[in-house]
């Protein structure tokens, strides 16, 4: 039986559309949607597709598809960032206005990971190509995650000003993506671990527009036997669903909720109702990388 929905909880999944899934994207995918169903939550879909640069034709129409073959049906209508560039551009100048933002003309490669302030007070003409950086103060935060314990930064310290707007004038991910889940009322994000040490400048931001922080948990990173995360950018093979019940069971193993045995010969939609059942992310505390 499908499982009452209430808003209550509301999870997502955000992929970028730069290529088909890999088998790391739909583990993610599929942890954040059984930890929604089992809370009888919603799960939203959402494209962060603002990188343009980085977009490849043809690949929203690939992830809609392996998304649906593997039986992970969202709630709702499929997001894009790219709808709601007018809505970034009203925040931005409101920072702007209250001289929470300013110009900087600084080259990415002659930056060291925290930035220092080079620009803060330079006066730079709108007419130079610039990217806008955030004014960040001396704020430490403590961040709980479900998986990963807590998270003690001080993000001035940390990663100094930060970027809203790059120099091509895209908005910047951490930017975007506060506005989004605060738009979609996210109450909890479940994503990899690589992304742990941006939820500061994350939260950072919530605080600074007063918006809500949802819940965190970070999933351990599937990993290769070099130790190289599954990703696009080291040639992660697109996860082939023409066996969708064996990439669910295998999946469900890679998350550690130790799928019976005669799983693998059951559908889809009784996997999952298993799995949604089950459902147990405790199994996962603590740890930080799986072995593929």
């Amino acid at each position: 039986m499908k499982p009452l929905l209430t808003p209550n909880y509301i999870g997502r999944f955000a992929p970028s559309p730069t290529g088909q899934l890999h088998l790391g994207s739909v583990y993610t995918a599929l942890a954040s949607y059984l930890d929604a169903r089992a809370c009888g939550g919603l799960w939203k879909l959402r494209f962060d597709d603002l990188d343009t640069p980085r977009n490849v034709q043809g690949a929203v129409s690939d992830i809609l598809h392996t998304l649906d073959v593997l039986g992970l049906h969202w709630d709702g209508e499929v997001d894009y960032q790219h709808l709601h560039t007018s809505e970034y551009e009203d925040v931005l100048a409101e920072l702007i206005k209250k001289n929470r933002v300013y110009r900087c003309v600084c080259s990415r490669k002659n930056l060291s990971r925290v930035y220092d302030k080079t620009c803060r007070n330079a006066a730079i003409s709108h007419s130079l190509p610039h990217s806008l950086r955030l004014r960040v103060e001396n704020k430490t935060l403590c961040i709980h995650d479900r998986l990963q314990d807590q998270l003690i930064q001080n993000v001035a310290i940390d990663y100094g000003d930060f970027i809203l707007k790059r120099k091509d004038a895209i908005i910047a991910y951490q930017f975007a993506v506060v506005i989004d889940d605060a738009r979609q009322h996210i109450t909890d994000v479940v994503r990899g671990v690589d992304l742990l040490y941006e939820t500061p400048k994350q939260c950072y931001l919530q605080h600074c527009l007063t918006l809500p922080s949802p819940n965190y948990c970070h999933l351990p990173v599937l990993i290769d036997k070099n130790g190289k995360k599954l990703s696009k950018t080291t040639l992660a093979s697109a996860v082939d669903i023409q066996s969708p019940s064996d990439v669910l069971v295998q999946l469900l193993t890679l998350l550690r909720q130790d799928p019976p045995s005669q799983l693998q010969y059951a559908s889809v939609a009784d996997i999952l109702t298993w799995a949604i059942a089950h459902w147990d992310s405790e199994k996962l505390k603590g740890i930080t990388t799986i072995v593929v």
